[in-house]
């Protein structure tokens, strides 16, 4: 791969928390995570070798103006179709993760169904979490009602209540729950494939910044692996849920960072679609 031939990552920031539930805090992220992301306590490099801005083309158009109404879910979409078209890989800083489901549908619309993998300690299959169809904790319900992927599958999973269990077998969703977890237990994906990062699929012990601490979940080892275990090319991820106002010392802005670098090197080893 010589330098010039890379597609550029675009960060779109989404700074958005409305359709959380129990705490909010999530819209301030993509500041905090850009912040990580160029601190001089770090440098560029991922651990593939490549380095961002050099080996890695990135594109920060900023957060987008969302004004946390009916309007947003077309600004989600419309941006990250625009990121696409360019020919750019769509790599979405949230806010909560409701964010998912208009960028799924951009990213349909230009891919056909995706597969999926999610990493999450919940499932996000409400069918309608506390009278919001299009709340965090929902937004697979809506992707997968759509036809929007052909595979969902689901890891860190920990939080598995008797409806998302229906939900799951409704949709044909593929979990690998965190008491069973290994990295085998993982399907392949043939792709073409998407990544939806929820910070709170990672242990508290590694990141205490998110609004819904659930404990037993994945190191951040485990989630670097799972990452680059992806060998299908990637058409866009997000990363999402993480809190600023809950974090401590800037550890979960700084494990957001790292994660952000290392699925942009995996999405330009990978390639195009």
């Amino acid at each position: 791969m010589g330098k010039g031939e890379a597609r550029p990552v675009r960060i779109i920031g989404l700074p958005t928390d409305t359709h959380s539930s129990f705490l909010r805090g999530a819209a301030s992220a993509p500041a905090a995570i850009r912040s990580a992301l160029w601190s001089e306590a770090g440098n560029a490099a991922c651990e593939n070798g490549l380095e961002l801005g050099s080996d890695i083309p990135i594109e920060d158009i900023g957060d987008l103006p969302l004004r946390e109404d009916a309007g947003d879910r077309a600004l989600i979409r419309d941006a990250v179709a625009r990121a696409i078209a360019d020919g750019a890989f769509p790599l979405a800083l949230g806010g909560d993760h409701s964010v998912t489901f208009p960028i799924i549908e951009a990213v349909a619309a230009a891919h056909g169904p995706v597969d999926i993998l999610h990493i999450d300690a919940h499932p996000d299959l409400y069918d309608d979490f506390e009278g919001d169809p299009l709340s965090h904790a929902s937004p697979f319900a809506r992707i997968m009602e759509r036809g929007l992927a052909r595979r969902l599958v689901q890891v860190g999973i920990r939080t598995l209540n008797r409806h998302c269990r229906e939900q799951a077998a409704r949709f044909g969703v593929e979990i690998v729950a965190m008491r069973d977890f290994t990295l085998d237990a993982v399907p392949g994906l043939d792709g073409p494939v998407y990544l939806s990062l929820d910070i709170d699929g990672i242990d508290p012990a590694f990141a205490p910044g998110v609004s819904h601490v659930e404990p037993g979940g994945l190191t951040v080892r485990e989630v670097l692996a799972l990452i680059h275990r992806i060998r299908a090319p990637l058409v866009g991820a997000d990363i999402v849920e993480f809190n600023p106002t809950r974090d401590v010392g800037g550890i979960t802005a700084a494990l957001a960072a790292k994660l952000a670098r290392e699925i942009a090197s995996v999405a330009v080893v990978n390639g195009r679609p």
